[in-house]
C-alpha cells in the first residue's frame, strides 16, 4: 500500500515549553498551507498523525483541504528525549549524532533508536492494516522516527546520513513515499515544496532502486 510520510516544518522554539507541545512557527505554517494548496494530498486520503502539537497542526492543515479527518496515535511520536528536555542546538546535534551512531544505546536517557524504530514501524503497520485497498495514506510526523522508518523500509542500517537534516530541509517539512509491506521506498527525503501531486499514482521503485 502506497503511503506518504511528511515531517512537520519549522516550529516555534520555546525552552520553557515541553518539546511535544511546540507548535508550528509562522514560516512552518505557511509551508504547510502551501503544500495543502498544491493538492499533494488526494481526495479521500486517510491522514494519520503523531499526537504532538506540531504534527497535529500539520495534519489538520492537510485534512482541512480535502475535508478529511485526522487519526492520531501517540506511538507515532518523536523519539522520547524527555530525559534531557530542551537542548541548545549544538548540544542537541551532538546527542542526535550519538543517537544514530549507537542505536542500541540510550544517549543521555533518550529512547534508543532501535526501540523508536520498532515503535514507529509497528504503529505505521497497524494504521495501514485498517485502511481499505487503493486508498492513499499520509502520515504526519517527525524527522528522527521518520528516518528510522525510512531505514526499515529500505533495508538500510540506522545512520545519520539517512536523516532529513542531511538530505533535505534542516528545519523539517520534508517527505518520502513508501510501501511498507513490499519494503519499497519511492523517494529519499524530498522538500515538501518539490513533492509532486501525482505521488500516489506514480509507480513505486523496485527494491534497491529509487524513483
Amino acid at each position: 500500500m502506497r503511503a506518504l510520510y511528511v515531517t512537520h516544518p519549522q516550529v516555534q522554539l520555546d525552552p520553557d515549553v515541553p518539546v511535544p507541545q511546540w507548535g508550528l512557527s509562522g514560516e512552518g505554517r505557511g509551508r504547510a498551507e502551501a503544500l495543502a494548496a498544491r493538492g499533494v494530498v488526494p481526495e479521500g486520503a486517510w491522514i494519520f498523525s503523531s499526537d504532538e502539537r506540531k504534527a497535529m497542526e500539520l495534519a489538520d492543515i492537510l485534512a482541512a483541504t480535502i475535508g478529511g479527518v485526522v487519526r492520531t496515535d501517540p506511538l507515532m511520536g518523536e523519539n522520547d528525549r524527555s530525559a534531557t528536555g530542551f537542548l541548545p542546538p549544538a548540544e542537541f546535534e551532538a546527542h542526535a549524532d550519538c543517537f544514530f551512531a549507537a542505536p542500541e544505546v540510550s544517549v543521555g536517557g533518550w529512547e534508543r533508536a532501535i526501540d523508536a524504530q520498532s515503535r514507529i514501524v509497528r504503529a505505521v503497520a497497524a494504521a495501514l492494516g485498517n485502511v481499505p485497498d487503493d486508498v492513499p495514506v499520509v502520515f504526519c510526523g517527525h524527522g528522527a522516527v521518520g528516518t528510522l522508518l525510512k531505514c526499515h523500509v529500505a533495508g538500510r542500517p540506522i545512520h545519520r546520513g539517512e536523516d532529513q537534516r542531511r538530505q533535505a530541509h534542516s528545519g523539517g517539512g520534508n517527505c518520502f513515499s513508501f510501501d511498507l509491506f513490499r519494503k519499497q521506498l519511492g523517494s529519499e527525503w524530498t522538500l515538501m515544496e518539490a513533492f509532486a501531486p501525482d505521488w500516489f499514482v506514480a509507480p513505486v521503485a523496485a527494491p534497491g532502486q529509487l524513483l
